[in-house]
Protein backbone atom coordinates (compact mmCIF):
# COMPACT_ATOMS: atom_id res chain seq x y z
CA UNK A 1 0.00 0.00 0.00
CA UNK A 2 1.37 3.41 -0.99
CA UNK A 3 2.07 5.64 2.04
CA UNK A 4 0.22 8.89 2.65
CA UNK A 5 1.53 11.90 0.73
CA UNK A 6 2.62 14.77 3.00
CA UNK A 7 3.86 17.19 0.31
CA UNK A 8 2.80 17.34 -3.33
CA UNK A 9 4.98 19.25 -5.80
CA UNK A 10 2.98 19.92 -8.96
CA UNK A 11 4.17 21.32 -12.33
CA UNK A 12 6.94 23.25 -10.63
CA UNK A 13 9.01 25.83 -12.53
CA UNK A 14 11.58 28.02 -10.80
CA UNK A 15 13.67 30.92 -12.07
CA UNK A 16 16.62 32.91 -10.71
CA UNK A 17 16.18 36.07 -12.76
CA UNK A 18 15.90 34.85 -16.36
CA UNK A 19 17.61 31.53 -15.62
CA UNK A 20 15.27 28.56 -15.30
CA UNK A 21 16.47 26.19 -12.58
CA UNK A 22 13.58 23.73 -12.24
CA UNK A 23 11.67 22.58 -15.28
CA UNK A 24 8.10 21.53 -14.63
CA UNK A 25 7.89 18.24 -12.75
CA UNK A 26 5.70 16.49 -10.17
CA UNK A 27 6.93 14.85 -6.97
CA UNK A 28 5.21 13.26 -3.97
CA UNK A 29 6.91 13.29 -0.58
CA UNK A 30 5.52 10.61 1.69
CA UNK A 31 4.70 10.90 5.37
CA UNK A 32 7.13 9.32 7.86
CA UNK A 33 9.51 8.35 5.08
CA UNK A 34 12.97 9.62 4.14
CA UNK A 35 13.18 10.95 0.58
CA UNK A 36 16.69 11.50 -0.78
CA UNK A 37 17.26 14.06 -3.55
CA UNK A 38 20.37 13.21 -5.57
CA UNK A 39 22.05 14.60 -8.67
CA UNK A 40 25.20 16.46 -9.77
CA UNK A 41 26.07 19.94 -8.49
CA UNK A 42 23.91 22.69 -9.93
CA UNK A 43 21.00 20.41 -10.88
CA UNK A 44 18.47 22.17 -8.60
CA UNK A 45 18.50 19.93 -5.50
CA UNK A 46 18.91 22.70 -2.91
CA UNK A 47 16.52 24.98 -4.82
CA UNK A 48 13.91 22.23 -4.68
CA UNK A 49 14.06 21.64 -0.94
CA UNK A 50 14.31 25.37 -0.17
CA UNK A 51 10.98 25.75 -1.99
CA UNK A 52 9.34 23.38 0.46
CA UNK A 53 9.50 25.91 3.31
CA UNK A 54 9.67 29.07 1.17
CA UNK A 55 13.33 29.80 1.95
CA UNK A 56 13.73 30.91 -1.67
CA UNK A 57 11.45 33.86 -0.84
CA UNK A 58 14.52 35.41 0.77
CA UNK A 59 16.42 35.49 -2.53
CA UNK A 60 15.70 38.53 -4.75
CA UNK A 61 14.49 38.20 -8.36
CA UNK A 62 13.24 34.64 -8.08
CA UNK A 63 10.00 33.38 -9.58
CA UNK A 64 8.01 30.23 -8.90
CA UNK A 65 5.27 28.71 -11.03
CA UNK A 66 3.29 25.61 -10.11
CA UNK A 67 1.96 24.41 -6.78
CA UNK A 68 3.41 23.00 -3.56
CA UNK A 69 0.80 21.45 -1.28
CA UNK A 70 1.46 20.65 2.38
CA UNK A 71 -1.41 18.47 3.61
CA UNK A 72 -3.27 19.57 0.45
CA UNK A 73 -2.93 23.31 1.27
CA UNK A 74 -0.94 25.58 -1.07
CA UNK A 75 2.04 26.91 0.89
CA UNK A 76 2.37 29.86 -1.52
CA UNK A 77 -1.18 31.05 -1.00
CA UNK A 78 -1.15 34.76 -0.09
CA UNK A 79 -3.19 34.02 3.07
CA UNK A 80 -0.63 31.53 4.40
CA UNK A 81 1.61 32.62 7.29
CA UNK A 82 5.21 32.04 6.12
CA UNK A 83 6.50 31.86 9.72
CA UNK A 84 4.03 29.05 10.42
CA UNK A 85 5.15 27.20 7.26
CA UNK A 86 8.78 27.40 8.40
CA UNK A 87 7.79 26.13 11.85
CA UNK A 88 6.01 23.13 10.31
CA UNK A 89 8.79 22.51 7.78
CA UNK A 90 12.15 22.84 9.56
CA UNK A 91 15.51 23.01 7.84
CA UNK A 92 19.04 21.86 8.71
CA UNK A 93 21.81 23.30 6.55
CA UNK A 94 25.08 21.96 5.15
CA UNK A 95 27.24 23.82 7.65
CA UNK A 96 26.19 23.72 11.30
CA UNK A 97 24.95 27.20 12.24
CA UNK A 98 24.38 27.38 16.01
CA UNK A 99 23.76 30.84 17.45
CA UNK A 100 26.56 32.39 19.55
CA UNK A 101 24.50 31.65 22.67
CA UNK A 102 24.35 28.94 25.30
CA UNK A 103 23.24 25.43 24.35
CA UNK A 104 20.00 26.01 26.26
CA UNK A 105 19.31 29.36 24.56
CA UNK A 106 19.98 27.86 21.13
CA UNK A 107 17.19 25.34 21.62
CA UNK A 108 14.77 27.68 23.42
CA UNK A 109 15.15 30.55 20.93
CA UNK A 110 12.42 29.28 18.60
CA UNK A 111 10.10 28.67 21.54
CA UNK A 112 10.29 32.32 22.58
CA UNK A 113 9.64 33.42 18.98
CA UNK A 114 6.54 31.22 19.09
CA UNK A 115 5.35 32.75 22.37
CA UNK A 116 6.45 30.10 24.88
CA UNK A 117 8.05 32.04 27.75
CA UNK A 118 7.28 29.84 30.77
CA UNK A 119 10.70 28.70 32.08
CA UNK A 120 9.56 25.25 33.18
CA UNK A 121 7.83 24.57 29.87
CA UNK A 122 10.95 25.71 27.98
CA UNK A 123 13.19 23.45 30.09
CA UNK A 124 10.93 20.48 29.41
CA UNK A 125 10.99 21.06 25.64
CA UNK A 126 14.76 21.71 25.54
CA UNK A 127 15.47 18.42 27.35
CA UNK A 128 13.05 16.51 25.13
CA UNK A 129 14.53 18.04 21.94
CA UNK A 130 18.11 17.26 22.97
CA UNK A 131 17.09 13.67 23.75
CA UNK A 132 15.40 13.32 20.36
CA UNK A 133 18.54 14.69 18.71
CA UNK A 134 20.62 12.05 20.57
CA UNK A 135 22.63 14.78 22.29
CA UNK A 136 21.28 15.00 25.85
CA UNK A 137 23.84 12.66 27.45
CA UNK A 138 26.70 14.60 25.87
CA UNK A 139 25.59 18.11 26.89
CA UNK A 140 23.32 17.77 29.95
CA UNK A 141 25.99 19.25 32.25
CA UNK A 142 26.94 22.01 29.80
CA UNK A 143 23.61 23.68 29.01
CA UNK A 144 24.87 27.14 30.01
CA UNK A 145 28.05 26.87 27.93
CA UNK A 146 28.31 28.31 24.41
CA UNK A 147 27.11 26.00 21.64
CA UNK A 148 30.12 27.21 19.63
CA UNK A 149 32.37 25.16 21.95
CA UNK A 150 30.87 21.90 20.70
CA UNK A 151 32.34 19.69 17.97
CA UNK A 152 31.02 20.00 14.40
CA UNK A 153 28.88 16.88 14.73
CA UNK A 154 27.44 18.06 18.05
CA UNK A 155 26.73 21.50 16.58
CA UNK A 156 24.79 19.87 13.74
CA UNK A 157 22.71 17.92 16.27
CA UNK A 158 22.13 21.18 18.19
CA UNK A 159 20.69 22.61 14.97
CA UNK A 160 18.48 19.52 14.61
CA UNK A 161 17.31 19.86 18.24
CA UNK A 162 16.56 23.55 17.59
CA UNK A 163 14.32 22.48 14.70
CA UNK A 164 12.60 19.79 16.76
CA UNK A 165 11.83 22.17 19.65
CA UNK A 166 9.14 24.02 17.67
CA UNK A 167 7.30 20.77 16.81
CA UNK A 168 7.74 20.57 13.03
CA UNK A 169 6.06 17.98 10.82
CA UNK A 170 8.69 17.91 8.06
CA UNK A 171 12.50 18.10 8.34
CA UNK A 172 14.63 19.22 5.40
CA UNK A 173 18.34 18.31 5.45
CA UNK A 174 20.57 20.03 2.90
CA UNK A 175 23.83 18.02 2.78
CA UNK A 176 23.80 17.71 6.61
CA UNK A 177 27.01 15.65 6.78
CA UNK A 178 29.07 17.48 4.15
CA UNK A 179 31.40 19.06 6.72
CA UNK A 180 31.44 16.19 9.24
CA UNK A 181 33.84 13.32 9.95
CA UNK A 182 32.73 9.68 9.39
CA UNK A 183 31.78 9.04 13.05
CA UNK A 184 29.65 12.20 13.26
CA UNK A 185 28.12 11.31 9.88
CA UNK A 186 27.16 7.87 11.20
CA UNK A 187 25.45 9.48 14.22
CA UNK A 188 23.45 11.87 12.01
CA UNK A 189 22.40 9.03 9.69
CA UNK A 190 21.28 6.90 12.64
CA UNK A 191 19.38 9.89 13.98
CA UNK A 192 17.60 10.51 10.65
CA UNK A 193 16.43 6.90 10.57
CA UNK A 194 15.10 7.27 14.11
CA UNK A 195 13.39 10.62 13.45
CA UNK A 196 11.34 9.33 10.51
CA UNK A 197 9.10 7.54 13.03
CA UNK A 198 7.73 10.98 13.94
CA UNK A 199 8.63 13.24 11.01
CA UNK A 200 8.61 13.35 7.23
CA UNK A 201 12.20 13.84 6.04
CA UNK A 202 13.80 15.11 2.82
CA UNK A 203 17.58 14.93 2.49
CA UNK A 204 19.77 16.38 -0.26
CA UNK A 205 23.02 14.46 -0.52
CA UNK A 206 25.94 14.03 -2.91
CA UNK A 207 26.81 10.81 -1.14
CA UNK A 208 25.25 7.88 -3.01
CA UNK A 209 25.99 5.44 -0.18
CA UNK A 210 24.29 7.77 2.28
CA UNK A 211 21.19 8.02 0.09
CA UNK A 212 21.11 4.23 -0.18
CA UNK A 213 21.54 3.77 3.59
CA UNK A 214 19.04 6.26 5.00
CA UNK A 215 16.29 6.84 2.44
CA UNK A 216 13.08 5.00 1.56
CA UNK A 217 12.56 6.93 -1.70
CA UNK A 218 15.01 8.64 -4.06
CA UNK A 219 14.51 11.45 -6.57
CA UNK A 220 17.24 11.89 -9.20
CA UNK A 221 17.48 15.42 -10.63
CA UNK A 222 19.53 16.45 -13.66
CA UNK A 223 19.67 19.99 -15.10
CA UNK A 224 16.46 20.95 -13.29
CA UNK A 225 14.45 17.94 -14.44
CA UNK A 226 13.22 15.01 -12.39
CA UNK A 227 14.72 12.08 -14.27
CA UNK A 228 13.52 9.29 -12.01
CA UNK A 229 11.71 8.82 -8.70
CA UNK A 230 10.90 5.63 -6.83
CA UNK A 231 11.74 3.38 -3.92
CA UNK A 232 15.44 3.69 -3.13
CA UNK A 233 16.08 -0.04 -3.42
CA UNK A 234 14.67 -0.06 -6.96
CA UNK A 235 16.46 3.13 -8.04
CA UNK A 236 19.81 1.76 -6.89
CA UNK A 237 19.42 -1.80 -8.14
CA UNK A 238 17.15 -1.63 -11.21
CA UNK A 239 16.92 2.01 -12.38
CA UNK A 240 14.45 2.47 -15.23
CA UNK A 241 16.31 5.37 -16.83
CA UNK A 242 19.73 4.95 -18.48
CA UNK A 243 20.75 8.39 -17.22
CA UNK A 244 20.05 7.33 -13.61
CA UNK A 245 22.14 4.21 -14.10
CA UNK A 246 24.99 6.24 -15.62
CA UNK A 247 24.98 8.67 -12.66
CA UNK A 248 24.83 5.96 -10.01
CA UNK A 249 27.72 4.05 -11.60
CA UNK A 250 29.85 7.19 -11.81
CA UNK A 251 29.88 7.56 -15.58
CA UNK A 252 28.86 11.20 -15.32
CA UNK A 253 28.12 13.88 -12.75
Amino acid sequence: MEPKTKIKVRDILFYYGHTQVLKGFNLDIYENKVTAVIGPSGCGKSTLIRMLNRMNDLIPKTRLEGTILLDDKDINDSKIDVVEIRRRVGMVFQKPNPFPKSIFDNISYGLEVNGIIDRRKKEEIVIQSLKKAALWDEVKNRLNESALGLSGGQQQRICIARCLAVAPEVLLFDEPCASLDPISTQKIEKLIMELKKEYTIVIVTHNMQQAARVSDYTAFLYLGELIEFGETQNIFTVPKNKMTEAYLTGRFG
